[in-house]
């Protein structure tokens, strides 16, 4: 009675991804000691979801394991966003923390995968709502929702358990921090960015160490200025944040597994309209740069933070953190003024239409941070908000 593995079969006995699902069908029998220790139904299952995948070189059985003990943290779900935590969960990483200060809408379903029309009804946070879908096609990934805005306040907290960050926000103030923490704190991340038909992404491997490469700052010394294309200006199409997300999740199992020697270490960015891609060279820090060359973190340290416009929306971000807010109460409170929804995560105040002045939305969190739309306006954002929240 043999116990090797039959002809045509590449792996040897217990590195088969079926070893135990075949059960000797294929030439695998476990010992007898083996046989004492047999995976449970569950282990079963997880062997025979993930067996595709296992059977990639790049992966293999062990890699697999490597994945399930991972922990990836996500800033933004959006529409970068949604895409890389689904791909995530559904390889079988296994902890993923999202961050998101947002809620679904209806415009948010075009592009925004994780997400359908009764999360836009209920206006839940992208967060919460990204859990809940994860949970019903992946119950063994644990998912830490976080309906929060990344800030120099709680950045150590949200980002100290995970092992890479991967970077799905719609802005260069919070990637700037993103950046300052990751060299500090010598923690990989993963740039990426969609807008109109381009997608762009970028590896970033803090140093000391044989793998590092150039930080943010090193590439882009400053945020663009004058006028930059947003979502809201210039669109966006769905499979440009399809391209960057599966890209940026790509390396990231390739990091999660050990693999760091294979990671791109160049700019990368696509035109899938034009059917154009370019590559920039970051594989080296360049030495003048004032983060990781003069590890000096401006970013990190919350000087000049300015407020923030969302992408795709014509909103201003009041950041009233540390102020906690009872929304029933505060639904009471505002119910003579407008239209007024509100779950235990969020509140929302529809203003009407007043002498001919568009009405705004107020979407209050737990914190007292709010976002206001309908401006840009800082000063009048700023004024709604003691107007009806309080300053």
């Amino acid at each position: 009675m043999g116990y090797g593995y039959p002809i045509g079969c590449r792996y040897p006995p217990k590195a088969c991804p079926l070893y135990y699902v075949c059960s000797g069908r294929y030439g695998h029998r476990p010992t007898v000691m083996e046989s004492l220790s047999t995976p449970s139904t569950r282990d079963l299952r997880l062997a025979a979801r993930y067996s595709r995948q296992v059977l990639f070189p790049g992966i293999g059985a062990e890699g697999q394991q490597r994945l399930a003990a991972g922990h990836v943290a996500v800033v933004g779900c959006g529409a970068t966003g949604a895409a890389a935590t689904a791909l995530l969960a559904r390889a079988g990483v296994g902890t993923l923390t999202i961050i998101d200060r947002d809620f679904v809408e209806e415009s948010n379903l075009q592009r925004q995968v994780l997400f359908d029309e009764a999360d836009a009804g209920e206006a839940l946070p992208k967060a919460e709502a990204a859990r809940r879908k994860i949970a019903a096609f992946n119950s063994e990934t644990r998912i830490h929702a976080h309906v929060n805005d990344l800030v120099p306040a709680n950045i150590h907290e949200l980002l100290a358990s995970s092992s890479i960050v991967l970077d799905a926000t719609d802005n260069f103030e919070t990637r700037y921090l993103l950046n300052d923490y990751a060299v500090q704190q010598q923690k990989p991340w993963i740039y990426t960015a969609a807008v109109g038909a381009y997608a762009a992404t970028m590896n970033i491997l803090p140093g000391p160490s044989e793998y590092q490469t150039a930080c943010l700052a090193c590439i882009f010394p400053s945020a663009p200025s004058g006028a930059v294309d947003t979502c809201d200006t210039a669109g966006i199409l769905n499979t440009a944040v399809n391209l960057s997300a599966s890209i940026a999740v790509t390396e990231v199992l390739k990091f999660l597994t050990g693999q760091q020697h294979l990671m791109r270490r160049t700019l990368l960015s696509h035109d899938l309209w034009r059917n154009e891609h370019t590559e920039i060279a970051a594989g080296m820090p360049r030495k003048d740069c004032n983060v990781c060359g003069q590890r000096k973190f401006i970013h990190l340290a919350g000087e000049d933070r300015p407020q923030i416009t969302l992408c795709g929306r014509n909103s201003v971000q009041i950041h009233e953190h540390n102020r906690p807010v009872d929304l029933n109460e505060m639904k009471l409170r505002l119910a003579p003024h407008g239209h007024v929804r509100a779950n235990s995560l969020l509140l929302r105040l529809e203003l009407p239409v007043r002498n001919g002045t568009p009405g705004h939305t107020i979407t209050l969190f737990p914190d007292g941070r709010a976002l206001i739309q309908g401006t840009t306006d800082v000063a009048l954002a700023r004024s709604l908000y003691a107007r009806y929240i309080g300053s």
